[in-house]
């Protein structure tokens, strides 16, 4: 009797250390809000970050930022709340890794599923803090 009662506490135990893993959420694949932005965050219109917009070969200090805490909305003007990251605006290896299109112009506010976790962070961007 005893060896059966340990039998089924240890299938229990399995089975509940199953389920509990089946309903982790690790966060490790989040939605993403996408904004175009200048260095320090401060939201600025998406058409600076057209890559089929021509600046006459001068360097262009826009990015575009991404985090799971943004949502669609921020005007222009805004600064994006602190924890987003970015990549430029003209990476397209980032843009892709993302599911965004490769070139042209992205709109603010912009939501894409599942993509935090991707390892998009990890082409051409930075870990940027931004305060608001």
């Amino acid at each position: 009797m005893a060896s059966r009662s340990v039998s089924l506490t240890s299938t229990f135990l399995l089975l509940a250390a199953g389920g509990a893993a089946a309903c982790d959420n690790d966060d490790d694949y989040q939605d993403a809000g996408f904004y175009c932005a200048d260095a320090n965050g401060v939201v600025v219109d998406e058409d600076y970050c057209d890559d089929d917009r021509s600046y006459g070969g001068s360097v262009v200090p826009f990015f575009i930022w991404y985090s799971a805490a943004y949502t669609p909305g921020y005007p222009v003007g805004y600064r994006l709340p602190a924890g987003g990251n970015k990549f430029a605006y003209n990476d397209r290896a980032a843009r892709q890794s993302f599911g965004l299109p490769a070139t042209g112009k992205i709109g603010n506010g912009t939501i894409k599923t599942s993509v935090v976790g991707k390892g998009g962070a990890a082409k051409g961007s930075s870990s940027s803090k931004s305060g608001g």
